[in-house]
């Protein structure tokens, strides 16, 4: 399953808002399958913080593990986000190549 994180918004800030998106995703996570990866696509975010991202990537990187698969990006706030949520969770993402 491919997940584009834009339908949230294009500036996804705040520990609040990510909050509410995983709130907003559970029922689709519920239908997740075991064995499924979920693939999440950054290509219409412009601007992802760490405390929007750690709130809904970092529990879903807990219950997913390697079936959680992140796109390649070449925004630099995703990078920056993601290596600070490696050093956070002490927990790499799989991002796919």
């Amino acid at each position: 399953m491919k997940l584009q994180l834009g339908k949230f918004g294009k500036t996804l800030i705040s520990r609040e808002l990510g909050s509410e998106a995983l709130k907003a995703f559970q029922p689709t996570l519920r239908e997740f399958s075991k064995n499924e990866e979920l693939e999440i696509d950054f290509s219409d975010v412009l601007t992802l913080s760490p405390s929007w991202s750690d709130e809904f990537l970092s529990p879903l990187l807990n219950l997913l593990g390697d079936r959680l698969v992140l796109l390649p990006s070449d925004n630099l706030s995703v990078q920056a986000t993601l290596k600070i949520l490696k050093e956070v969770n002490k927990r790499p993402f799989r991002i796919k190549q």
